[in-house]
């Protein structure tokens, strides 16, 4: 009700399971921007509010995820962020604190709102520990990578994989920015150089 109050704001979905959040996102039209409040309380046997962050920061680029949660948790929350949530929230902050945290959110700041101060040096390195730690790039974003190694376009890339074009193209960016380069090709090329790719031999 205190979102629906404002004027820019607008709630579309609401969701009380991790897997009922992914089928309501599936079903959402992506003409405005929009933002996914995960409560880090989510529970489920192997759906829980990580699951839920992850597969939407793999399978829908483009929405923006807030963590949220009454009670802030400095592993949880770092995890969180290493799953792919854009910012933290806690519940229990100011109204108007609480709404700036969205809305800068939609704007593609990073957030970390109604966490202790000293906590944030210690969220960096969690992160950065659990980077080390994991994979380079996604399991999508291997396989995108890999399409794209055939040379197709981000509309055959899309259509290859059952992907919206748009979806696509983020996660090209996301691959561009992790291997530190600036366009496909040199993209494929750190692929090879790094292991994640093994191309086909032209013996032509």
């Amino acid at each position: 009700m205190f979102l629906e109050s404002q004027s820019d704001i607008r709630v579309v979905a609401r969701a009380e399971s991790a897997s009922a959040a992914v089928s309501a996102i599936q079903g959402l039209p992506r003409k405005s921007k929009l933002i996914c409040l995960v409560a880090l309380e989510i529970e489920g046997r192997d759906r829980d509010a990580l699951w839920l962050i992850r597969t939407i920061r793999e399978r829908f680029p483009t929405v923006v995820i807030l963590a949220c949660s009454n009670k802030a948790d400095l592993s949880k929350v770092s995890r969180a962020l290493f799953m792919g949530a854009d910012g933290f929230v806690n519940k229990r902050t100011d109204p108007v604190e609480f709404l700036d945290s969205i809305r800068r959110a939609a704007n593609g700041e990073m957030t970390l709102t109604g966490l202790p101060p000293d906590w944030f040096g210690s969220i960096v390195d969690e992160i950065a520990r659990q980077t080390d730690d994991s994979p380079l790039l996604s399991d999508r974003e291997l396989e995108v990578l890999g399409v794209s190694a055939e040379g197709l376009t981000a509309r055959g890339i899309a259509e290859r994989l059952g992907l919206r074009e748009r979806t696509v193209t983020t996660h090209l960016s996301n691959i561009y920015k992790k291997l530190g380069v600036k366009s496909r090709s040199e993209a494929v090329a750190a692929g090879v150089r790094q292991g994640l790719l093994e191309l086909a031999t032209d013996h032509h």
